[in-house]
């Protein structure tokens, strides 16, 4: 079951419930969805992981850790899908976002005469922006969505196939 597989990587929440650091959320951190495993709560915990992967900015974990609350989706898996963006892979992730912004928007991209200094660095800014928060829109929402419903029927195709089994 996909249970199995998700719960020997989970952390255990007694432990985390008596970290002093987590204290400050009181009895929202007992919430028995945040923890527990099930298609619903983990495939909502791949969609708000996806999605926060997405986001450019520091502090990511903490907003997947908020989204899983509101959600109530499951709080470990949401917070470690957002390491899917890590030093490696966000140089080709952001510029395929940027990319994909620019293909919708429509705009050209940027010509070949860019110089490495600080002047070229801020003037570029202005024109790179909008398309690449663009994409991350767009491509964060195709994420989610294909994690969400990618967890749900994975977890129902392994249910079916376990009955089957049994059926045997």
């Amino acid at each position: 079951m996909p249970k199995k597989l998700f719960k020997k990587y989970m952390p255990d929440s007694q432990k985390l419930k008596q970290q002093k650091g987590l204290q400050f959320l009181g009895d929202r951190l007992h919430e028995p969805n945040l923890w527990h495993l099930s298609r619903r709560s983990v495939s909502l915990a791949f969609a708000v992981g996806l999605f926060v992967a997405w986001i450019p900015t520091l502090g990511q974990m903490a907003i997947a850790a908020v989204m899983a609350f509101y959600f109530r989706a499951n709080l470990p898996i949401s917070v470690a899908l957002v390491w899917v963006t890590n030093p490696l892979t966000m140089p080709p992730m952001f510029y395929f976002a940027y990319y994909i912004g620019l293909l919708l928007l429509g705009n050209d991209a940027p010509g070949n005469d860019f110089e490495f200094n600080l002047e070229s660095i801020l003037s570029s800014l202005s024109g790179i922006g909008g398309p690449f928060l663009f994409g991350c829109l767009v491509l964060g929402i195709i994420s989610s969505l294909i994690g969400y419903f990618g967890i749900r029927l994975y977890w129902k195709y392994h249910i079916s196939k376990q009955w089957s089994m049994r059926n045997r």
